[in-house]
């Protein structure tokens, strides 16, 4: 007979999710803080504006590892100690980063910083799943997210200011310092709820079951195109704005904070009007899709800053609104038990489009000198992301209880008890 779900401490549940936000947040303005910042760094390391490309693309490169190996690392040592020292140690690479000399040296950090950043995603994902049931999960995901477009607003609303009034360097070093401390907070008062049962002595993963899962499979394809045209707008537009449309840097900055901006409040809006309609998130997600194409198609055709202004916010709802609704199927497709894994692999391979589209944006725009053109590559992803999401089937992604619940030993807390129970089989 089934029983009842285990009631999560409801005050509780919501210091998880706003200390793994935190985390996300900080690891998304250091990703975020290249864009306003290549040029300042492409003139004081000598590094021409095609080349600028090539450090986002390294830094991707460490965030896709970090990624697929963190969320497996999540589910064999913990949660916990995963989201405290990713954005821990992300923060120190940071204060490094802000004391390069060369063009090497400044590579070499890229990566470092992405192979520790990336860590937190499938950290945070599974302390969300234990703490947050199937149906309430639409929006506590909607909310983790808008870590991507906030930490894009902070960056471009901070960082101009900071290279006028200081350097590029201050930059590094004020969100270094920031993320070492809340990384220290994490690994204090994290700690994992009570709706993911850990077996005892089942060491390592079994992650054969997610290699089988067709719909795991098409969902990450998906994402590949979607942020194929979310990061190359977030990597380039600002320079791009600049070089090829002639703005001012500061009212290129406006519009990519308009941009990130809309985004925070539709993020949790989107999973909470979806939780509480019951909407297929299949078809949510092609239709964002097909509405974030037709958007880059419009700004690919701006000239001016007015046109600029008035197509970003709505750019900027539909470049992010999808993450929250796919990112909730994924626990779905795998289960709590491997959530983390799931959400490390199925991230993996979304941001293998964030790690490829800044070079070949680079090339294009090296090769052609056309703001149109790289308008229109970026816009090819989210169209052709829609394809696999059409053959994803509705009964992959239905709804369900989650599995068993019991008390989860990743490193209890000590100031909160844990919680016993049970759940309606998935």
């Amino acid at each position: 007979m089934p029983t009842s779900i285990p009631t999560p401490d409801t005050r509780y549940r919501w210091v998880v999710l706003i200390l793994c936000w935190a985390a996300f947040t900080m690891t998304s303005v250091d990703r975020a803080t290249w864009g306003p910042v290549a040029g300042s760094v492409g003139a004081d390391l000598g590094v021409p504006v095609a080349g600028l490309g090539l450090f986002a693309t390294t830094y991707y490169i460490g965030y896709v590892v970090s990624t697929a190996v963190g969320g497996f690392i999540a589910d064999w040592v913990g949660a916990r100690r995963t989201v405290g020292l990713s954005i821990l140690l992300s923060g120190g690479f940071m204060l490094a980063f802000g004391e390069a000399e060369t063009h090497t040296m400044g590579l070499v950090l890229q990566v470092c910083i992405g192979l520790c950043a990336g860590a937190e995603v499938g950290g945070g994902v599974k302390l969300i799943t234990s703490w947050f049931v199937a149906q309430r999960r639409g929006f506590a995901m909607g909310v983790f997210v808008t870590a991507t477009s906030l930490g894009l607003v902070v960056a471009n609303a901070v960082v101009p200011r900071l290279i006028q009034s200081h350097s590029w360097r201050a930059s590094y070093h004020l969100f270094g310092f920031t993320s070492i401390a809340i990384g220290v907070l994490c690994l204090i008062l994290l700690r994992p709820g009570p709706l993911i049962v850990r077996r005892e002595g089942s060491g390592r993963p079994d992650l054969r079951p997610l290699l089988r899962n067709r719909g795991l499979l098409l969902l990450a394809l998906a994402g590949f195109g979607a942020l194929w045209g979310t990061y190359g707008f977030v990597t380039w537009s600002n320079l791009l704005m600049v070089k090829g449309a002639g703005l001012a840097p500061v009212r290129a900055g406006t519009v990519v904070v308009i941009f990130g901006a809309v985004a925070v409040f539709s993020k949790p809006l989107i999973g909470l009007v979806g939780d509480a309609l019951g909407l297929s998130r299949r078809r949510l997600t092609v239709a964002i899709l097909a509405a974030f194409t037709t958007c880059l198609i419009a700004f690919s055709f701006a000239t001016t800053a007015t046109q600029f202004l008035w197509i970003a916010p709505f750019l900027g709802i539909a470049a992010y609104v999808y993450s929250p609704v796919m990112m909730a199927m994924i626990p779905t497709l795998s289960g709590g038990q491997l959530a983390g894994s799931a959400t490390g692999g199925v991230n993996a391979v979304w941001q293998l489009g964030s790690t490829i589209v800044p070079t070949v944006v680079g090339l294009v725009y090296g090769a052609t000198g056309s703001f149109q053109a790289v308008f229109l590559v970026l816009a090819a992803g989210p169209f052709l992301a829609i394809v696999p999401m059409l053959f994803l089937r509705q009964a992959d992604i239905h709804e369900q209880l989650p599995a068993m619940a019991a008390r989860h030993h990743d490193n209890d807390h000590p100031l909160i008890p844990a919680t016993n129970g049970k759940a309606d089989p998935s």
